[in-house]
């Protein structure tokens, strides 16, 4: 009889693979390839460089980048937090109509973004917006077309997805585990700082970074609000590509786009360890 051949697992995951190697793979290696190399207009010879990437970390590029990770870090920390709140009412509340209008509207809400988002902060909050003009908040020194108002905007929809990320987490700590303690004379302080951050903080850590991620790429809502008054990497690569402010800085953009992807890459390293072992605490 002849032996059954072994079957091979990898065959079902290679149409993913290809998928990915093409739609991912080649713009990678294509914006690699532009951020280490650099062209001559004239004779057509294509040399390597470390140009672009030395000018991306210098002057306004630094500054842009320095900019986007502060702006994501604040609102990703903000959104943690208050993420963390509604989704703690929501687990403990009796009232499953509550859970669900919550979190179907938290769906909704971390979808929503780019030009309407802004249409919508710039009616509501501008400088004659409605709660505006209503509130007399020019009055109080506010302005939407700022870093703080890029920050309340950003929070629109980063805690809605901080509490799609943390309910399953806290669906997962088990009543017994609250029991215990207070049978054993614990007060609610008592359990959560010892039992419930320990186990939750992998998934909070995890949750946090995910926000980073999401407010580090966005794009289209901080366009078309602020334009270039705040300093965003985004914007920057954007008005590159463009030559908005300099001609032929294309390559600079790609140099930026790698510094992004390698930042993108650091928070993911950070992100995927947690997020096993989280899992391993709350199955």
């Amino acid at each position: 009889m002849r032996k059954p051949r072994p079957a091979r697992p990898w065959l079902g995951a290679l149409p993913l693979l290809v998928f990915a190697g093409l739609c991912f793979g080649l713009p990678a290696g294509a914006l690699l390839y532009g951020a280490v190399t650099r062209t001559d207009p004239v004779a057509g010879t294509t040399e390597f460089t470390g140009e672009h990437l030395s000018r991306s970390l210098q002057g306004p590029y630094l500054t842009s980048l320095t900019g986007s990770v502060e702006l994501s870090a604040l609102t990703a920390a903000l959104a943690t937090v208050l993420g963390v709140l509604i989704a703690q009412a929501v687990v403990t509340s009796r009232r499953g109509a509550l859970r669900g209008a919550v979190l179907t509207a938290s769906g909704v809400l971390a979808n929503f973004g780019g030009i309407p988002l802004a249409f919508a902060f710039v009616a509501t909050l501008g400088i004659s917006g409605v709660v505006t003009e209503i509130g007399h908040l020019d009055a109080l020194g506010w302005n939407l077309y700022s870093f703080t108002g890029l920050t309340v905007i950003y929070l629109y929809f980063l805690v809605p997805l901080m509490v799609l990320v943390v309910v399953p987490a806290l669906d997962g700590l088990r009543p017994q585990w609250r029991e215990a303690a207070l049978n054993t004379g614990a007060t609610a302080w008592q359990f959560w700082r010892h039992v419930g951050l320990p186990v939750l903080a992998p998934s909070l850590l995890g949750g946090f970074v995910l926000l980073f991620g999401s407010a580090f790429a966005a794009h289209a809502t901080a366009a078309a609000l602020v334009g270039g008054s705040v300093p965003l990497v985004t914007l920057k690569i954007a008005d590159a590509l463009s030559g908005n402010v300099l001609v032929g800085q294309e390559n600079v953009a790609l140099a930026l786009s790698l510094d992004m992807i390698v930042i993108a890459g650091l928070v993911m390293a950070v992100y995927l360890p947690l997020q096993r072992r989280s899992s391993r605490w709350l199955r």
